[in-house]
């Protein structure tokens, strides 16, 4: 083969690649929040939505973050965040269903949490809200699905929202403006790892 031709066929598709690139970017001129929904059985959607905390703070929003589900206060990321200026940190659910075994005290757990998620979506000053595990409160019926999708649509027009969990339902999904499916190919708790500071928590 001749590179050199090689070479000039590279940069030809290089050259169309950048310019379809670049109309994308020309025709998306809108400037809003939006609403991130990170759901699948696979690891890594609660630290996505963490990874886009230290990208907000970056920029210097202010971000708040509510926990539906977690009850523990010893995570990595905790630990770190606490430390950030412009952080609100809620650590308000009572830990997995399997572990409370208690519906009414996990539901109004997350009916407490969820007021507070309210008052930051009345907030124009909160840049980054993170609903972390809130897709439980459908799946177990903590929280009405249409009434929090009311108040999602109701936040301040530059407020972007980052949603966690497993089997995000499809109206949620439907609302949101980006979702991302979370597979799992391997996992190295099925092969009897324990959890590590650091990785998992």
């Amino acid at each position: 083969m001749n590179s050199n031709s090689a070479d000039e066929r590279h940069v030809l598709r290089m050259q169309h690649k950048k310019a379809v690139i670049d109309e994308h970017i020309e025709a998306a001129q809108i400037r809003r929040g939006v609403i991130v929904v990170n759901t699948g059985n696979g690891k890594g959607k609660s630290s996505a939505a963490f990874g886009v905390v230290a990208r907000a703070l970056g920029h210097g929003l202010k971000v708040a973050v509510i926990q539906f589900v977690k009850s523990r206060s010893d995570t990595g990321e905790e630990g770190f965040f606490r430390l950030c200026e412009n952080v609100e940190w809620h650590v308000m659910g009572q830990g997995f269903t399997w572990e409370t075994q208690d519906k009414e005290r996990d539901a109004i757990a997350a009916r407490e949490a969820w007021k507070q998620a309210q008052r930051y979506l009345a907030d124009p000053g909160i840049g980054l809200l993170v609903l972390d595990e809130l897709t439980y409160a459908f799946k177990y019926g903590w929280l009405e699905l249409d009434a929090v999708l009311t108040d999602l649509r109701s936040r301040p027009l530059m407020q972007h929202v980052v949603i966690t969990g497993r089997a995000a339902p499809p109206a949620l999904i439907e609302a949101a403006d980006t979702v991302s499916d979370v597979s799992m190919i391997k996992h190295a708790y099925k092969e009897g790892v324990a959890a590590m500071p650091g990785m998992e928590f």
